[in-house]
């Protein structure tokens, strides 16, 4: 869950706090060629007819060691016909200066909020009316008017659209296991849980990594990112809240959390899993991986290429196949949790972009993000210079030096991560099929409803009412304390600020439903 302090008592402390960022002007550059994808991509095409700005500051998180050169930036400019002044915050003191420039009334008028937990840290402030509400205008762009309603909602202030998004993966979590293990004893891949039992017992009773140190499953010390949360929901867990009888109602107090947590004791009094894996790292889990003692991997369907690559150094037949679409005895359908679907927003401040037509303009000029041609030059760069062109898809350049000095900075402001983006080329076959499952997903993601709404408990003493059922959770697959232990744990949590909490959301709730 999130975990944030509350806003006004941050900027109190930072008010006199002074910005230091580094400023880069406009100024000449080469003439690279923009990206081309063989389409028509001419932002000219778009029949918006508000005219973007003619200058903008904006203010965003610095990535890489340097500020980046103007190669990227020029084009931008001459594609939007805005003079663009950046001023680059390295990523580690972002936060700290955004709150600080927002407390002294010096925030540019385009600001980068981080992610969620920055964005949480706003929200009174954006309920005083101290940013500008967007919602009512993007209908009037061609490409802002199709961001996804989704998302823009996961986004929403009291059910207020105050921010663009940053597009990300709704859906890529999914199961990575060795296929010619698999191959190697007759087992097709899993669509059940059971089957997903069985196949682990299969790899250890084989002991196909030999000597008899023989893991099915690698797993770590993280319940959303590791195996954990992925399993949950094929056990029909709500994605951190749900709705039941009308209510919503915290995952662990549902029956899917429950059974997920005796799946992973069975598999841990069974030796299938790690025994230390409420203190195993997410590099030791990899490497059980990647050195072949571990026959299945539960999280992102996009670490197999790098999985791939580096399990084949150590052992050479290793093939990996992946599937997400996986159901239980209690829940008859596939699902799988969802993300938010967006990482960085960005936002305009009323004290500094002081009028209605002002702010027209800039979302003329951020309606060319999602542009072809503009989506594909803030990803990947210039053609024939960061990248190329394979079979109608962007192969990236091998100079990580330049793309790093490049291309990676402006990343961080892109909107588009798929809209109007031409597809990357993967050249193993499978890492192409994560992409795809990925997708195929969305239908049937499970979001978080609590994501657009606001608990003033959850912000003051949600991290550390969290840690009380992280506890028991782990206690309960440990086998040290039992069902009647867990129950213990949600009372404590409730007594303590979950009531109020429940409480809260179900009335945020119900006023933006």
């Amino acid at each position: 869950m999130r975990s944030t302090r509350g806003y006004a008592k941050k900027a109190a402390v930072l008010c006199a706090a002074v910005l230091a960022v580094t400023s880069i002007l406009a100024g000449c550059g080469d003439s690279a060629k923009p990206v081309t994808t063989g389409k028509d991509t001419s932002t000219n095409t778009d029949n918006t007819k508000v005219e973007p700005i003619s200058k903008i500051t904006i203010m965003a998180n610095l990535q890489t060691p340097e500020v980046p050169s103007e190669t990227i930036k020029k084009i931008l400019e001459e594609k939007t016909k805005t003079q663009i002044e950046f001023q680059w915050v390295p990523d580690g003191s972002y936060d700290e200066k955004f709150q600080a420039a927002f407390a002294t009334g010096s925030l540019p008028q385009a600001a980068y909020i981080k992610n969620q937990s920055s964005f949480v840290l706003l929200r009174d402030a954006i309920k005083n009316g101290q940013f500008w509400e967007l919602g009512p205008y993007l209908k009037e762009y061609s490409f802002l008017s199709k961001m996804n309603p989704d998302v823009l909602k996961n986004t929403s202030v009291d059910g207020k659209i105050y921010s663009l998004y940053q597009e990300r993966p709704l859906t890529r979590q999914g199961i990575i296991f060795r296929k010619d293990w698999a191959d190697k004893l007759g087992l097709a891949e899993p669509k059940t849980t059971d089957d997903i039992y069985n196949m682990l017992k299969k790899f250890k009773e084989a002991d196909l990594a030999g000597g008899g140190k023989t893991l099915g499953l690698a797993d770590r010390n993280d319940l959303i990112y590791g195996s954990f949360k992925t399993l949950s929901s094929f056990f029909g867990t709500p994605n951190g809240w749900g709705v039941v009888d009308g209510k919503l109602t915290p995952e662990f107090a549902t029956k899917g959390y429950l059974e997920t947590m005796k799946f992973i004791k069975k598999l841990r009094d069974e030796g299938l899993i790690n025994q230390d894996f409420p203190v195993t790292s997410k590099t030791d889990q990899q490497n059980m991986m990647y050195t072949g003692r571990a026959g299945m991997y539960i999280g992102s369907m996009p670490d197999v290429e790098t999985m791939q690559d580096k399990t084949s150094k150590n052992v050479k037949e290793a093939q990996y196949d992946l599937v997400n679409q996986i159901t239980s005895s209690s829940n008859g359908k596939p699902s799988t949790w969802a993300l938010p679907g967006y990482g960085t927003m960005v936002m305009f401040p009323k004290a500094v972009v002081k009028t209605e037509k002002e702010l027209k303009q800039i979302l003329a000029f951020y309606n060319y993000f999602l542009s072809p041609e503009i989506a594909n030059l803030l990803k990947y760069g210039v053609e024939n210079t960061h990248y190329t062109i394979k079979d109608g898809k962007v192969v990236p350049g091998t100079d990580q030096k330049l793309l790093e000095k490049e291309v990676k900075p402006y990343q961080s402001i892109a909107l588009a991560d798929t809209t109007n983006v031409t597809p990357s080329f993967y050249s193993l076959p499978v890492r192409e099929k994560a992409e795809k499952l990925a997708k195929d997903a969305i239908s049937f993601g499970v979001p978080d409803p609590t994501v657009s709404l606001d608990s003033k408990t959850f912000n003051e003493k949600g991290a550390r009412l969290q840690d009380i059922i992280k506890d028991a959770t782990y206690k309960f697959m440990l086998g040290t304390i039992d069902e009647n232990g867990f129950q213990a744990a949600i009372k404590k949590w409730q007594d303590e600020g979950g009531a109020k909490i429940i409480e809260e959301y179900n009335a945020a709730y119900k006023n933006v439903k």
